[in-house]
């Protein structure tokens, strides 16, 4: 989830800070100094939780991440290019449910993901996850616009969109509660707004509840939601705009047949009634109405 925007790191007090900062001085790093730290995040970055937790990767927390092998050695020939990458920022047992999607919108299966892939077209993906049997989120947490991974940021760099997944619970969004009791949430959000209206369109034919963070009637009470940080990965594009899902517990618990465990998700993505593939190709079909408005000439 991203963090709150709290009184002193709005917009306003961005610039402000950027307007006052020294001459000459690399833009995100002024933008960087003038963000103040989630009150809540135990680390100010991923640098830092790194450092303190040195020596306990595949243990405490995780990092995973795929970048296809593209080649072009023909002079008369133009191939194919990666332009959309999917972020896990708070994968494993931080924000349940984000890694196995993750893998599945770029084409791989939950269940082997060092195999071959699943689907016919892939996408690049970065994922943190934390491995700990409780108190994942507490504890490794790094608010979006905090993250420093530099593999993680060159994977948004090198493309034209990204695709970030998070999850939050539906009281905290502060959205009425539908008449059928339905918790299950998709907050869409992130600068790129053909990329928001083609996933909210998307995953609603889909039958997944979803809004538009940006929305005039929502917007006041998302933008904790929203996605809009320039410094939040989505949104380190080629392009500096991307898109980013907020997800409740209940519609990331719907994606499995047992989401209790990472093992049992990674066992029961696929299972009858487990809504994951249907989500995972809605996705997909956001990302295909965006990227063939972006074709590699």
């Amino acid at each position: 989830m991203t963090s709150p925007q709290r009184p002193g790191a709005s917009r306003r007090t961005v610039l402000t800070a950027l307007a006052a900062a020294t001459v000459g001085a690399p833009v995100l790093a002024q933008l960087a100094a003038a963000t103040p730290a989630a009150a809540a995040d135990r680390y100010a970055s991923n640098t830092a939780l790194y450092q303190a937790l040195a020596g306990q990767e595949g243990t405490t927390f995780g990092r995973r991440y795929r970048r296809h092998e593209r080649t072009d050695t023909r002079p008369d020939t133009v191939y194919p290019f990666p332009r959309t990458a999917v972020l896990a920022l708070h994968g494993g047992g931080i924000e349940t449910g984000t890694s196995e999607l993750c893998l599945a919108v770029a084409g791989y299966s939950p269940r082997d993901p060092e195999g071959a892939p699943i689907l016919s077209e892939t996408h690049d993906y970065w994922m943190f996850e934390g491995l700990m049997s409780s108190g994942n989120k507490e504890a490794l947490h790094v608010t979006a616009s905090h993250c420093d991974d530099h593999v993680a940021l060159a994977t948004a760099a090198g493309h034209l969109n990204v695709l970030s997944l998070h999850g939050c619970t539906f009281d905290s969004l502060g959205l009425p509660l539908p008449a059928d009791g339905d918790r299950r949430m998709a907050v869409v959000g992130g600068l790129n707004a053909d990329f928001r209206a083609a996933l909210v369109a998307e995953l609603t034919a889909a039958g997944f509840p979803a809004v538009d963070a940006f929305d005039p009637a929502h917007a006041a009470g998302l933008t904790e939601f929203n996605g809009d940080h320039p410094l939040n990965p989505c949104n380190r594009t080629m392009l500096g705009r991307g898109a980013q899902l907020e997800l409740t517990t209940e519609l990331r618990t719907s994606l499995f047949g047992d989401a209790s465990s990472r093992s049992r998700r990674a066992e029961t993505w696929d299972e009858p009634g487990a809504a994951l593939i249907p989500f995972r190709d809605a996705c997909r079909r956001a990302i295909a109405t965006v990227e063939a408005a972006q074709p590699i000439l």
